[in-house]
Parts: structure tokens; sequence; C-alpha cells
């Protein structure tokens, strides 16, 4: 065979993702059982990672980014995905691009050069108790007083919770309008703030390394200079400006691990001896693994497609939804067939395609339910 290489890869990205994927091995792959037992990585590994420049790749040179593009978040969340390494990264860097699309030259230099040090990890905090898909329906309350804003409601399901040093937060500044019109972006510094408080690690089926955790906010006090955009009520809109970007993300994982999830079942096809002969000796195991291998390829065109246009600025939200509801659903698919050939040892939590079967799940549910992307897919027919 001749091996595919992505139109998008150069040189320059091929020695990124050698330096991206030994840092993975030798810096989180050792620390990830140790990260799944504490329910989050180590605050040191945030600022290891910037230090090695693997954090805001594709932010600015001017405000402490890397320089590059979308391309270079691809090869590290791959690198991360290939590994089986739950690490809050594509978070932070939508966020970084909140503040790079809205924030003011002043908000820009404050904050994203820390972020990019690893200094101050990010947050999006947009999903509450009762507000999920729809954020519409959230609660979370911003009322002006004089230079400040004071803050009061709760968000769950947040990643990079426990170590969040500041919190892209979503709430209402206007409660007298309906719906999405009163919707504000604020960012939020959470060190020694007072009225702010992380609740518990949530115990989740799986992305047991990944930090995700509950975020109260009673009474908080924030500068006014803190919101993001010129103007209150631009929150919801600007959401959907960048959902492209965090879809994307979520479908690069996809495909991802669904490669991962191949080739390490069909080496331990070839390896594994049943009945005199090896499991890729029955024709089965050949045809499932065949049928694996052409949608995972099938998934990798798409993506490489998909990002293309990101970084040509075309990407449009209806094709965003696509890629991360069908790549999500195919990701899920493909691992349980490989959990399937892997027989009961499939099910072992010490072998990497059940964690990888367990992490997979939520890829459907988070950064939208695939149910809502198909809705926005239908909308744009």
């Amino acid at each position: 065979m001749i091996p595919y290489k992505s139109s998008w890869m150069d040189d320059e990205l091929e020695l990124f993702r050698k330096s991206a994927r030994r840092f993975v091995q030798e810096e989180f792959v050792p620390a990830e059982p140790r990260w799944r037992e504490q329910h989050r990585p180590d605050a040191e590994a945030w600022t290891t990672a910037g230090a090695t420049g693997f954090l805001l790749t594709d932010v600015p040179e001017e405000y402490g980014g890397g320089g590059g593009t979308f391309s270079h978040e691809t090869v590290f969340m791959e690198e991360l995905a290939g590994a089986g390494v739950n690490f809050g990264s594509s978070v932070h860097s939508i966020v970084a691009h909140y503040i790079l699309s809205y924030g003011t030259e002043a908000q820009k230099r404050d904050w994203l050069p820390r972020m990019a040090r690893g200094e101050m990890v990010s947050a999006i905090g947009m999903t509450e108790p009762a507000a999920g898909s729809d954020l519409q329906g959230l609660q979370t309350s911003a009322r002006r007083q004089g230079e400040c804003y004071v803050i009061n409601g709760s968000k769950t399901f947040i990643t990079n919770g426990w170590h969040a040093g500041i919190v892209s937060l979503a709430c209402k500044t206007d409660p007298s309008m309906p719906g999405a019109k009163g919707i504000s972006l604020i960012i939020v510094e959470t060190k020694d703030l007072p009225g702010f408080r992380v609740g518990r690690s949530l115990e989740k089926v799986g992305m047991h390394a990944q930090d995700t955790c509950e975020l109260f906010f009673d009474d908080v006090r924030v500068p006014a200079s803190n919101l993001l955009g010129p103007v209150e009520g631009r929150g919801f809109y600007q959401m959907m400006e960048q959902l492209p970007y965090e879809r994307l993300t979520v479908a690069v994982s996809a495909v991802a691990v669904m490669e991962r999830a191949v080739e390490i079942t069909t080496k331990y096809a070839k390896e594994r001896r049943l009945f005199g002969k090896t499991l890729f000796d029955l024709q089965n195991t050949r045809f499932k693994l065949a049928e694996c291998a052409t949608e995972a390829h099938i998934g990798r065109v798409f993506l490489d497609s998909c990002i293309e246009r990101l970084m040509a600025g075309t990407l449009d939200t209806h094709t965003a939804s696509m890629a991360k509801y069908w790549l999500t659903d195919k990701q899920c698919q493909i691992v349980d067939e490989c959990v399937q050939l892997h027989g009961g040892y499939g099910y072992m939590a010490e072998y990497p395609i059940a964690r990888m079967w367990a992490d997979s799940r939520v890829q459907r549910i988070y950064a939208g339910a695939n149910e809502v992307m198909k809705e926005l897919v239908a909308r744009g027919l």
C-alpha cells in the first residue's frame, strides 16, 4: 500500500509531529495512570507543555503563541488522541480564539501570553445543569454594577475546571431579553476570587484523566472591562461563530482514535492465536478490519477537507456539524468493532482499546449533541 498523506501536511509539520509524539510519549504517557487516579492532569503538565511550545500553536507570536495554523493544533491533538491521553489543550485553544477574535488589544496582550506559557489554564463556562446543547436556556446572570459585573450561577461538565485560572463565561447580562439575545461572554480570572468555587471532580464513564468539574459563582465581582466584545448581548453569536473551530477539534480526535483503533486491533489479530491459527486468518476478522480501515480512511479524507477549509476561512457551520456528528458516530462504531475483535481482553481496562471505547462515547454528546448537529445540517439543506 502507498501511505496516504494529508494534503495540508508538509516537511515542517512532519518535524513538528515527531517532536509532539516524543513529548507526549515521554512527558504525558507515563503520568497518565496517575492522572486517571486523581481525575486531572498535574498542574505542571500545563507549564511543561507551554514551555515546549505545544500550547496555542495557532495563535500569533505577538500574543505569545506559536504563530502556526490549525494544522499545528491538529498534529498535537492527534498525538494526544493516538496515545490515549486526555488533556484539555483543545479547550484551552478554543478559549484563546474567543479572546483573539473578540478581545481588545489589551485583553489579548494580557491573557494570551500567560495561556501560551501554561501559567493560566482556561475553561469554557457554557453548560449548566438545565442548559446543555440548548444554550438559550442558561440561567447564570451577570448584573452590571458600576465598573463591575456581579455574577451568580453555576456551570457543570466543565473541562479544565479544576485548574482553570481563566473562564470564558456565558451568562445573561439582560434577563429581560428572550432566548439568546441577552447572553454575553465575560472573562473571569479565578485566582483568589471571592465567591468563586470549584466543585467536585465528576466521576465519568470514561476520560478519567480529564479535568471535569462543577463551577459556582456567588456574587462574584469581575471588572466590566472583562466583557468580550464592544457591547453586551453578543455572546450567543460569538459562540456560534466559533463553534466550527470547536467541533472540528472533536472531529480531529475522532479520526485519530479510529486510525489508532484499527492499528492496534490489526496488530492484536495477527498475534492472537486460536483454533490453531491467528485471529487474522479468520475471514470474519479480515472483513471487519477491512470495513473499519475503509471507513477510517473516508473519515480522514473528509476531515482533511474540513481542515483545509477552516484554514482558508470557508468552513461553515453546516459542514462542521456534518463532520462532528458523522465522524464521532463512526469513531464509536469502529472502536466497538475493535473491542469485539479483542474478545474478553477488549473489556479489560489495562488494554488501550477498552479505555478508548469508554473515552469515545462522550464525543457524540459534548460540543453539541449529535442530534443537534443533524438538525443544523438539515437547516442548511
